[in-house]
């Protein structure tokens, strides 16, 4: 809430709700801003540690400067992979470079699964979590 200085949501009827972010734990955060910066290209806008250093959460933005963000968490005591279940949830991305992009996660071994009759595809982040690759209309 408090800890991502939302933007005003834009007015739409009577509805004053808009998306904000979504979050990932991670287990190592380092090779997580590493792998975001890379394989999509995000960067850090806001980090936030708690005072004892027990966790640190830190927001990633698109260079759109899209409103929406991706929060990572990181415990301090957290040292096993998290139990992501049956992985039936995911984030995506649009982009206009959809074929660059395509071989740059090839490239990086990231792609775990492909759906070419949609004319999607999905990448795993260095903790398991699928973020699906999505063309922009034409």
């Amino acid at each position: 809430g408090a800890l991502c200085a939302p933007t005003k949501p834009k007015k739409r009827g009577k509805t004053m709700l808009q998306f904000n972010h979504f979050n990932f734990n991670v287990l190592d955060l380092e090779r997580s801003l590493a792998f975001y910066r890379q394989a999509l290209e995000l960067e850090v806008v806001e980090e936030k540690e708690a005072g004892d250093g027990s966790f640190k959460l830190v927001f990633l933005g698109d260079e759109t400067g899209s409103d929406f963000q991706l929060e990572l968490t990181w415990l301090k005591d957290r040292d096993k992979p998290y139990d992501l279940g049956e992985c039936e949830f995911h984030l995506a991305f649009v982009t206009d470079q959809y074929d660059d992009f395509y071989a740059k996660h090839k490239e990086m071994g990231c792609v775990c699964f492909e759906n070419p009759g949609m004319g999607i595809y999905f990448i795993a982040d260095p903790d398991g979590y699928w973020i699906e690759i999505v063309p922009e209309a034409k």
